[in-house]
C-alpha cells in the first residue's frame, strides 16, 4: 500500500506540473488545453507505472532518494517561474511582477559573450521585438540559475548523506534499468565511461541546442520562439535535459567508484588468514 500512495502522489505531481503553464499562461486557448491535458495523462500514467511496478524500466535511481527528487523540484520551480516571468506582461500581479524583476536582475549577470544564455538570445527570430528577445534572456537566466543551484544541492546531498548509500541498502540493477550488465567487458569501466559520456553531453547541449535550433529554424522549417507556451518549454528543456543528464552521469561515476570499492574490500578479506 505504501508503494500504491507514493507511486499516486508522484503521479498527480507530476501531472499537476505539465499543467502549469495551461494554468499561469493567459493565452491558453481550447486547442492547446486539450494538448497540455493529453501529456499530463501520459505523465500521469508513465509515473505512476514505473513506480508502483517492482521493477521500474525507464526511470533511473528510483529507489534512490533524494536524486529523482531533486530532478522533480528543479523541473517544478523553473516551470513555474518561467511561466510567472511570460505571464507578468498581461498579468502583472505581485507574484509574477515579482519574478519578473528577479529575472531582470538574473538576466543581466549571465547574459555574457559566449554563455548559453546569450545563445539562447541569438537563437530567437530576427523579427522579434526588443522586450521578447529580453524576456527570452531573463527566462534562460533563471532557468540556468536554477540547473547550477540544482547540482550543487545534488553534490552537496552526495557529500553529506553519503548518497547513494544513506539508507544502507542499493541495488544497482534496479537503480540503472536501463543499463544491460550483460552488454561485455568489466562493470565499472562502462559505468565510468557512460558516466563521462552523460557529463560530456550535460555540459555542451546549453551550448550546442540553441544553434541546432537557430539551424533548424534557417535551413528546415521555421520554429516560433514567440508563443507563450512553447517559449516556456523550449527554455525548460534547453536546461532540464543537461542538467539531467549532468546528475545521471555524476551518479553513474559515484555508483562505479561504490563497486570498485566494494570489490576491493572483497578481494582484501579474502586474503586474510583464517
Amino acid at each position: 500500500m505504501s508503494r500504491l500512495a507514493g507511486a499516486l502522489v508522484r503521479a498527480i505531481l507530476m501531472g499537476l506540473t505539465a499543467c502549469v503553464p495551461a494554468l499561469m499562461l493567459p493565452d491558453t486557448n481550447v486547442d492547446t488545453a486539450q494538448i497540455v491535458a493529453l501529456i499530463a495523462v501520459f505523465a500521469t500514467f508513465l509515473t505512476f507505472f514505473e513506480y508502483v511496478s517492482v521493477y521500474p524500466g525507464l526511470i533511473a535511481f528510483r529507489d534512490a532518494p533524494p536524486f529523482n527528487r531533486i530532478r522533480f523540484l528543479a523541473l517544478f520551480v523553473m516551470v513555474v517561474l518561467l511561466s510567472a516571468i511570460e505571464a507578468a506582461p498581461s498579468e502583472p500581479n505581485t507574484f509574477n511582477r515579482l519574478i519578473a524583476a528577479f529575472g531582470s536582475v538574473v538576466g543581466d549577470a549571465f547574459d555574457l559573450p559566449y554563455s548559453p544564455v546569450r545563445l539562447m538570445v541569438l537563437s530567437m527570430p530576427t523579427h522579434s521585438t526588443f522586450a521578447q528577445v529580453i524576456e527570452m534572456r531573463n527566462m534562460s537566466a533563471i532557468a540556468f540559475a536554477i540547473s547550477l543551484i540544482t547540482l550543487i544541492v545534488f553534490a552537496l546531498t552526495m557529500i553529506l548523506r553519503g548518497w547513494p548509500l544513506s539508507r544502507k541498502t542499493f541495488n544497482v540493477w534496479v537503480n540503472l534499468p536501463t543499463f544491460d550488465p550483460t552488454m561485455g567487458g568489466d562493470v565499472v569501466e562502462r559505468l565510468r565511461r557512460d558516466s563521462w559520456v552523460n557529463v560530456a553531453l550535460g555540459f555542451l547541449l546549453p551550448f550546442v541546442l540553441p544553434a541546432i535550433l537557430k539551424l533548424i529554424s534557417v535551413n528546415i522549417t521555421p520554429i516560433s520562439l514567440l508563443s507563450s507556451h512553447t517559449l516556456v518549454w523550449t527554455v525548460t528543456a534547453w536546461v532540464f535535459i543537461p542538467v539531467s543528464l549532468f546528475m545521471r552521469g555524476i551518479a553513474m561515476g559515484r555508483v562505479a567508484t561504490m563497486i570498485e570499492r566494494k570489490r576491493r574490500a572483497q578481494e582484501s578479506s579474502s586474503y586474510l588468514p583464517a
